[in-house]
C-alpha cells in the first residue's frame, strides 16, 4: 500500500478510536472500557506475535512496564474518563497536542533548548486549547475531560523521550506488543477496584472490539510499518490528520457539531503543532516520491 494511502488509513482507525470510546465508555465506564481495550489489542498482537515468530525478551519487562503505563494505559484511561462528558470531535483535535508537550518534556528533561519557531508554536498550541475549551459546546463541568485529554498526550510525550533515551534496543513491534502487556499489567488492580457493569448492547461490544483489533493492534502494526517506510518525522503527520477524521466520524455518526470558536481553537493547535514540528508539506511530498 502506497504510505500516503496507509496515512489516511492509519489517520481514519485513530480518529474513530475517540467515536468508538464515546459509544463504549458511559455503558462499561473508563476503567472496564480501557481494559478490555488493552486485553483485546494484548490478545491480537500475540497472534501476530506466533505467526511471526517474535518473542517478548524477559530483560525488557521493566521498558514494557513503563511504555506500558505512560505510553498506553495511562492515557486510554484518560480518554477514556474524558469520553463520559467531551465529544469524539474534541478529543481527538486535543490529540494534537502531544508534539507541543514532546517539546516541553524535551527541554525540561533533556535540556534541549527549542528554537525561536518552536517556543511560537507552544504558545499558539496554548492558546488554541484556551481557544477551543472556551468555544466548544459543552458545560464547564467538563473541564476535567479536557485536563485529562492533556494528561493523555503528555504521557506520550514521556513515553516517546524514554523510549528514545533508554529503550532504543527495542524493536518497533517489541515495544507495541510489550507495552500493551504491560497496561495490561497495570489495569489489573483497577478493574479489581471497580464493580462489573451491566450487559451492554452488541454494539458496545463491536466499538470495544473495534477499538482492541482496529484502532489499536493493527493501528499499532501500520504505524511502525509508515515509520519504517518513509521515516519517524514524517510518520509524525499522521497527528494533523487525526482531527479532520475525528470531527467527521463525529458529526457522521454522532451528530456533532463544533461551534466556530472551536473550529478556531483547532487551527491554533494544528499550527501551532505544525511549527513545533516543522512540518513542511513540500518536504514530505519529496519524502514520497519514488525512488531510483
Amino acid at each position: 500500500m502506497p504510505p500516503v494511502l496507509l496515512m489516511l488509513l492509519l489517520a481514519a482507525l485513530w480518529g474513530a478510536s475517540f467515536l468508538f470510546m464515546r459509544v463504549a465508555a458511559p455503558v462499561l465506564g473508563p476503567v472496564w472500557l480501557i481494559g478490555l481495550r488493552v486485553l483485546v489489542a494484548s490478545l491480537f498482537l500475540l497472534a501476530v506475535a506466533a505467526g511471526t515468530r517474535r518473542a517478548l525478551q524477559r530483560p525488557n519487562a521493566r521498558h514494557y512496564l513503563v511504555l506500558g503505563l505512560f505510553n498506553t494505559g495511562l492515557p486510554f484511561l484518560c480518554y477514556g474518563f474524558a469520553a463520559l462528558s467531551l465529544p469524539a470531535s474534541m478529543m481527538a483535535i486535543l490529540n494534537a497536542t502531544a508534539p507541543i508537550w514532546g517539546v516541553l518534556i524535551g527541554w525540561l528533561w533533556l535540556g534541549q533548548r527549542p528554537g525561536a519557531s518552536v517556543v511560537a508554536g507552544l504558545m499558539l498550541g496554548i492558546v488554541g486549547v484556551a481557544v477551543l475549551v472556551g468555544g466548544g459546546r459543552f458545560d464547564v463541568a467538563a473541564l476535567p475531560a479536557v485536563a485529562a485529554c492533556l494528561m493523555a498526550t503528555l504521557g506520550y510525550a514521556i513515553a516517546s523521550h524514554y523510549s528514545k533515551r533508554y529503550a532504543q534496543g527495542l524493536t518497533a513491534f517489541e515495544a507495541a506488543h510489550g507495552s500493551m502487556w504491560g497496561a495490561v499489567l497495570w489495569m489489573a488492580l483497577p478493574l479489581l477496584a471497580v464493580p462489573v457493569p451491566a450487559t451492554p448492547l452488541p454494539s458496545v461490544w463491536l466499538a470495544v472490539l473495534a477499538l482492541g483489533v482496529l484502532c489499536t493492534g493493527a493501528a499499532y502494526l501500520m504505524y511502525f510499518r509508515l515509520i519504517a517506510t518513509i521515516g519517524a518525522a514524517q510518520a509524525l503527520t499522521v497527528t494533523f490528520l487525526i482531527p479532520v477524521f475525528g470531527v467527521l466520524w463525529g458529526a457522521l455518526f454522532l451528530g456533532e457539531r463544533l461551534g466556530p470558536g472551536a473550529f478556531g481553537g483547532a487551527l491554533l493547535v494544528l499550527a501551532g503543532t505544525a511549527l513545533v514540528t516543522g512540518f513542511v508539506p513540500a518536504r514530505l511530498k519529496r519524502s514520497w516520491a519514488p525512488r531510483g
